[in-house]
């Protein structure tokens, strides 16, 4: 928990201290201090643990993806969800919403508002508090805190009649968001959500927490104790109230400010990532793989960071140590219950350390950033398990999370009804199997099996199903897989093929029938709420995992859709006049693409994402177009966010007052820092444009972060791959030739075969009056060999002699990764 002591160290010995203890004899201080409901949903810990290495698996089988066709690539979910009642007994104003997650409030008997000047008048004008509740549609512990109280008649009217009740979905409003959990964070030592924050009228913070039961457990009190606890302060100690939420805000802007000195430096590239691995290594857990014991997230900036590191020291021990905890992270966890293996597609994180019983929610950054690490891993080790991963990813996206317009939508819930007609929703129910479920399926018998083995025998040896169920029940708190089997990989398919007397081939094809007729079945299962909401930020993130999937693959259909989620962004999340990114627009009942009025405008990591998304889309298409956007987009990201007193970027634009923090995200996260992310976008423009200010305000971020990346890396270990490259400097590959040529594309797809963090890859045919000509002359005197596409590797202002062979290319990039080792 590096991050949250650091800040609470830097305010600890200031007045706003008060604010914790005030905090704690609302909230029962000897109560935990984190949710009761278990790990917190959606929060991640910095990680820290140590085990030893199982030995269980042996060469472990691939993730079949052969049966992937370009048809169900470019198929689209339905986008159907729960209806909610005909007749509801109640109806506040988030029924004229359209976030999902304000919908499923829309019918509670609470007089709920959205964020906005309305509600926040209504606070002043009635001289209230405002109960502030954040959470997420496909937050688990969000629909338990609603079931048990905010349905609850009683609580309701307590709320209504004494608050100004307001209701904010945290992934439209992150800024919003960002401002409260950082209070939480510092005032119960702990945070998640749902979040309950209670305000003054003037929108500041005094009292704050998580989950709350609707009744009193034990010592520790329930909402409705909570609450009414808080209108007695507010009637008897409102000023006590009121200067413990100015102090602590005041506090936390001095504990939260990130700026450079002037003419500060950034830190030394190679101390930090030495420092940075040397922390991954203490928290990492040998046996299967990941950080700290349990929960257990994917973290893949960790094991990007892991293999750029061992990029730039693979002849050295450590490399070698840095890329087997990655290589070995990405296995077991496509091996896990995390993975999917019949529906594809990873789940939020595992509760349990070998990666087997997880959350089931499902999000798009989460698939976006691990087909991005998967394929990465097949550029690192040419292992074609990776490769099936990162497509078996990508089929799921395109399946189950596609929008008709191109675009992706944001999550699917844990939560379902067991059967058609339930009423109780069950977490993982669409997902789970009973042994007589997968007996009933698979009954045929295989032949030539040893003991006249069935279909449902091989599975379920192979998968780990058990008669009584293999879920433990520290993992089922509330028994709801009882019973029920979570597949898991428990053998390598040569194991299995020789413990039934097949061979793997008669395996893989049992296999592949066996998970397709469980797919079939799935599919009439009651499915979970989908959340047809579209961010900018997460779109951006899938653009560049379907680009650069594609690139390395070669693969056409996912090119495709990489340049349809471009035009979607273009289309419905760009406002041309305004000059704007917007932040979400929704899919409608008729599978139309929807927008509020007024629209949300974009955030930094909107801005930032997608300026990624498009370079990766260029290097994959050598369509300037995308370059162009992102040159654009790049320039309206620096006039919104930049700070020119401290460099580095806010998460928000100072033009909302209701916005009390301006905040720097300070962690590489359950997704990348913007800020993490800018800094390579920047270095990349700089290359591609010839731009000096950009390499500069490159530069000035890593510096306002300089404190961070000393002391505590692994909290930013993408920024620690942006300062990295800055070190290193990036490799210009420019290619020379006809774009649509083969020969092109030959030397195209040598340079996406390996593995190469830092460079950029350009083309030119030779045009003088071409975008990138115009903004780099140099390209004009790169011209073709005898009429032959040609590459050009250059760096420091050096470049190679030109190639014309892929091979002689793929050459020429691996002794400069050695060469580039040495530095």
């Amino acid at each position: 928990m590096l991050r949250q002591a650091w800040r609470w160290s830097a305010f600890r010995d200031t007045r706003a201290g008060t604010a914790r203890s005030a905090a704690a004899s609302f909230l029962a201080a000897d109560g935990p201090r984190r949710s009761s409901a278990g790990p917190t949903r959606g929060f991640e810990d910095i990680p820290h643990s140590l085990r030893g290495r199982s030995q269980l698996l042996q060469q472990p089988q691939s993730v079949s993806a052969s049966y992937l066709s370009p048809s169900v690539f470019l198929s689209m979910a339905s986008g159907s969800s729960n209806p909610p009642s005909p007749h509801p007994k109640h109806t506040n104003r988030l029924a004229n919403e359209r976030s999902p997650y304000l919908l499923q409030h829309a019918h509670n008997p609470v007089d709920w508002y959205p964020w906005g000047h309305e509600a926040f008048e209504k606070a002043k004008k009635e001289d209230k508090p405002i109960f502030l509740s954040v959470g997420y549609s496909t937050c688990h512990w969000c629909h338990v805190m609603e079931r048990e109280s905010f349905k609850d008649e009683e609580i309701g009217k307590i709320l209504s009649d004494n608050f100004v009740c307001i209701k904010l979905d945290r992934e439209e409003r992150p800024d919003v968001d960002k401002v409260y959990m950082t209070f939480v964070q510092a005032t119960s030592g702990g945070g998640g959500w749902p979040m309950s924050v209670w305000l003054t009228p003037d929108l500041r913070p005094f009292i704050g927490g998580t989950y709350f039961p609707p009744r009193d457990q034990g010592r520790r009190p329930g909402f409705k104790t909570v609450l009414m606890r808080i209108i007695e302060q507010w009637q008897n100690n409102r000023a006590t109230l009121e200067s413990s939420g100015e102090k602590i805000i005041d506090a936390l802007k001095k504990g939260t400010t990130i700026t450079a000195n002037p003419g500060e430096s950034p830190p030394l590239a190679p101390d930090v990532a030495n420092r940075c691995f040397q922390q991954l290594v203490h928290s990492y857990e040998e046996e299967y793989g990941g950080f700290k014991d349990a929960p257990k997230f994917p973290s893949p900036v960790n094991l990007m960071f892991l293999m750029s590191y061992w990029s730039m020291n693979c002849s050295t021990s450590e490399g070698v140590e840095a890329l087997q905890m990655a290589l070995h992270t990405l296995r077991m966890m496509a091996l896990g219950g995390i993975h999917d293996h019949i529906a594809q597609g990873f789940h939020r994180y595992s509760t349990d350390s070998s990666w087997h019983v997880p959350h089931f929610e499902k999000m798009l950054y989460d698939q976006a950033q691990l087909a991005v690490a998967y394929i990465s891993a097949f550029q690192v080790s040419g292992e074609q398990f990776y490769a099936d991963v990162a497509k078996d990813i990508l089929l799921y996206v395109s399946r189950d999370l596609s929008d008709k317009s191109g675009g992706f939508y944001s999550a699917e819930d844990a939560d379902s009804v067991p059967a058609p007609g339930g009423l109780e929703k069950r977490e993982g129910a669409f997902c789970v199997w009973t042994a007589s479920e997968v007996r009933e399926l698979l009954p045929d018998v295989v032949e030539g099996a040893v003991g006249a083995a069935t279909l449902a025998d091989v599975f379920m040896h192979h998968y780990g199903v058990k008669e009584q169920g293999n879920v433990a029940a520290e993992q089922d708190p509330h028994g709801e897989l009882q019973g029920k089997n979570v597949l898991i990989v428990r053998y390598s398919a040569e194991l299995t093929a020789a413990h039934f007397g097949i061979t793997v081939e008669k395996f893989n094809e049992l296999m592949t029938s066996a998970r397709g007729r469980m797919a079939e079945v799935r599919q009439i299962r009651p499915r979970p709420h989908l959340d047809t909401k579209m961010l900018a930020s997460w779109n951006g993130l899938m653009l560049s995992a379907f680009a650069r999937v594609g690139a390395v693959l070669g693969n056409e259909v996912l090119l495709e859709r990489a340049v349809q989620a471009g035009n979607f962004l273009k289309e419905h999340l760009w406002d041309p006049h305004q000059q704007n990114m917007l932040r979400s627009c929704y899919g409608g009942d008729q599978m139309e693409v929807q927008q509020i009025s007024p629209p949300i405008c974009g955030f930094l990591d909107d801005y930032a994402f997608v300026v990624c998304g498009l370079l990766d889309l260029y290097e994959a298409t050598f369509q300037t177009e995308w370059l162009r956007w992102a040159e654009e987009l790049q320039a309206r990201q620096d006039a919104l966010f930049w700070d020119n007193q401290g460099g580095g970027y806010f998460c928000s634009e100072p033009s909302d007052a209701a916005v009390l923090l301006r905040l720097k995200e300070d962690q590489d996260g359950a997704e990348p820092s913007a800020n993490s992310v800018s800094a390579s976008n920047l270095l990349r423009l700089s290359h591609y444009t010839g731009k000096q200010e950009w390499l500069q305000k490159s530069q000035q971020l890593l510096a306002a972060f300089s404190d961070r990346l000393t002391s505590i890396p692994i909290a930013l270990p993408e920024m620690v791959r942006a300062l990295m490259a800055q070190h290193y400097t990036l490799k210009q590959i420019v290619i020379c030739g006809q774009k649509e040529a083969s020969d092109t594309a030959g030397l195209l797809a040598a340079v996406n075969s390996l593995f190469s963090p830092f460079k950029v890859v350009m083309h030119t045919d030779g045009n003088p009056e071409s975008f990138l000509c115009q903004r780099l002359p140099a390209l004009s005197s790169m011209t073709q060999l005898d009429g032959a596409a040609t590459a050009y590797v250059c760096q420091d202002l050096t470049c190679s002699l030109p190639v014309t062979e892929p091979q002689e290319l793929r050459r020429l990039l691996l002794d400069g990764a050695t060469a580039q080792e040495a530095l």
